[in-house]
């Protein structure tokens, strides 16, 4: 009897690994064929298709990306710039706002969760909100006007509230209270120490929005200089199709540009750092989803 449920338990088993590693295939393949187009030859592409092997190997895409290093290399300072000053300061400020109003004896804790849930319904509308931006606070061409549009997220607040509320119980912030202990020093010192599955989560997904934003510095941002790295791919491509239009508009032959291929290898430029980031956060993903399911 014993045998038989271990057998079962065993091809449980192997139908879930199954299952995962399908999932997982499903997930890599596409980024893989992105990887091998970036490296393959553009008349290939549009006469073959996307391959998961390249056949006849490339780097005009590379080459014509890093025509000048000095661009690509300052969007990607500017990127990280802002990712990590962005995401440091997101995270600070959404966890001590979630602390804040998680603390049971905060008098108007519920005023200030529908002030911020509010926001989530109603907004002012862009042409305000630039207005402001622009005008009032003099962000134009500002590297603040890419980071402090994204400082909070209320999705992210709520979550950060509820994990505070339901896995660091009271008597923890009560008796460092009792020991002389600042609600500012409780923060630092007791609540972000316990909170770090959900920190790393919320702070790769701030680190995410951060890397991918291009929005902003489509409205705010006009110096070179300044552009972040999504924007820039953006500008270049822009460019190569507006500069091979014109030349064929006026009957010339047109240079043969890596414009498919430009696209994927913008793409594995733009996403690489994010990729090789998740391995540092993947053990804080796997305690946040185990917290709970065993009780001390």
């Amino acid at each position: 009897m014993k045998s038989k449920l271990t057998l079962e338990k065993m091809g449980f088993n192997l139908v879930g690994y199954l299952l995962i590693m399908l999932f997982a295939a499903m997930c890599l393949i596409p980024f893989l064929m992105i990887a091998v187009g970036s490296i393959t030859e553009e008349s290939h592409i549009i006469k073959n298709g996307y391959s998961l092997f390249p056949q006849r190997f490339s780097l005009d895409a590379y080459q014509f990306i890093f025509d000048n290093p000095r661009q690509i290399a300052s969007a990607y300072q500017i990127t990280l710039l802002v990712t990590v000053i962005g995401t440091l300061a997101g995270l600070f400020i959404t966890a001590m706002t979630a602390y804040v109003l998680g603390r049971k004896d905060f008098t108007y804790r519920n005023m200030f969760a529908f002030y911020f849930f509010f926001t989530t319904l109603f907004s002012g509308g862009l042409v305000p909100w630039y207005i402001l931006i622009v005008k009032y606070l003099g962000w134009k061409d500002s590297l603040l006007a890419l980071i402090v549009p994204s400082l909070l997220n209320v999705f992210y607040i709520i979550i950060m509230r509820s994990f505070i509320s339901s896995t660091i119980p009271d008597a923890i912030s009560e008796s460092a209270k009792m020991d002389g202990a600042g609600d500012f020093r409780i923060f630092v010192s007791v609540i972000l120490p316990l909170s770090k599955p959900a920190l790393a989560t919320i702070g790769l997904f701030i680190a995410l929005n951060y890397w991918n934003d291009w929005y902003h510095a489509t409205l705010f941002i006009n110096k070179e200089h300044l552009y972040p790295l999504q924007y820039f791919l953006y500008q270049v491509l822009n460019s190569m199709s507006f500069a091979n239009a014109s030349v064929a508009s006026q009957g010339a032959v047109v240079m043969e540009t890596p414009k498919e291929s430009f696209k994927l290898a913008m793409t594995v430029i733009a996403t690489g750092p994010i990729v090789l980031l998740y391995p540092f956060v993947q053990k804080y993903f796997i305690q946040g989803i185990t917290i709970g399911s065993v009780k001390g």
